[in-house]
């Protein structure tokens, strides 16, 4: 996570037009879901303390995304982006513009339209954004609503539901031995149960409790809220025998959506790449795939997924 983060803001006002190039220290499903689905939209459009919510969001060509701004004292700015052109995993285009909560656009404000382009650079990937605006007195009006500010803060927001959501996944494991072991998502209580635990089965944290304060900063990315550093990243316990139980906070400042039900999963870590493949080949059929199998940027290939009778996976074989 600490490679320099690439980012041009390039304002061409004899043509009307934005351009922005960024990257991503990620592979390009996670950035193309990253800017494709709502509640992950939500967690990282608005510049903080700001807060983006969706009310309606249908991503295919014709359909459009309904949402809204929220500031801390309450009041609301609404938008509708409508999608025109969807090239999955390559592009997007669409008609952003201000509306109100009815979809009712506003014929005074600016509309502009975007074309988000995403290209795979090594184990990163670079989001290529073009705006188009109408006349030069829209984009104008955007630049001096602080559009700059407020995206490049929500980028900033977007590197850092990245580094939680899958630095977390990296086991501190110095071999390729085969084992099974149970992943728990607790909401802020981690450290307390997992101390509860340590006393019943009078075991000790394998190399201690790691934090979401630890979590590497790329240059130019601001660091984890105070309030989410003290919260438990990671933490093995052995209880029996060779399992071991992990844990982790999933605050929903950092992206996560907790709910009984996708709160446990059951761990593989696999001795080769070829059995990972075997089994996420098998396992998964049927069943529901939150990310595929692929080697992620810290060396590691990893899936997640939910097999056919509802029983939540995750496999994790370590390239070292």
């Amino acid at each position: 996570m600490n490679k320099a983060i690439l980012f041009n803001f390039e304002v061409e006002k004899e043509n009307n037009l934005i351009k922005v190039e960024r990257s991503f220290q990620a592979p390009k499903d996670l950035v193309w879901a990253a800017w494709t689905e709502a509640d992950i939209l939500d967690q990282w459009w608005a510049p903080k303390p700001w807060q983006a919510v969706t009310k309606a969001m249908d991503f295919t060509e014709g359909g459009r995304w309904h949402y809204y701004m929220q500031g801390p004292e309450g009041e609301r700015h609404w938008c509708l982006f409508e999608y025109k052109q969807i090239q999955p995993q390559v592009f997007y285009a669409g008609i952003d513009a201000f509306c109100d909560e009815n979809a009712v656009l506003h014929p005074s404000m600016p509309r502009v339209t975007w074309k988000n382009t995403f290209t795979a650079k090594g184990d990163s990937t670079v989001v290529h954004v073009r705006m188009q605006f109408e006349k030069l007195e829209d984009l104008e009006t955007i630049i001096q609503m602080g559009f700059k500010e407020g995206f490049t803060a929500g980028l900033e927001n977007l590197d850092q539901y990245i580094a939680a959501q899958f630095y977390l996944r990296k086991q501190n494991k110095p071999n390729h031995k085969a084992r099974v072991t149970n992943y728990i998502n607790l909401p802020g209580t981690t450290e307390e149960a997992f101390n509860f635990y340590k006393s019943v089965f009078k075991t000790e944290f394998v190399n201690g409790i790691k934090r979401f304060g630890e979590i590497p900063t790329a240059p130019g990315q601001p660091p984890v809220a105070e309030e989410i550093k003290r919260m438990v990243l990671h933490v093995e316990l052995p209880l029996l025998g060779d399992y071991v139980l992990m844990g982790t906070d999933a605050p929903k400042e950092m992206g996560f959506t907790l709910s009984k039900g996708n709160n446990m999963h059951i761990s593989l870590e696999p001795e080769s790449m070829e059995e990972a493949t075997r089994l996420f080949n098998e396992l998964s059929k049927e069943g529901e795939i939150e990310m595929p199998l692929q080697e992620m940027f810290y060396g590691a290939y990893y899936a997640g997924f939910t097999d056919k009778y509802g029983i939540n996976w995750m496999i994790n074989y370590q390239n070292n």
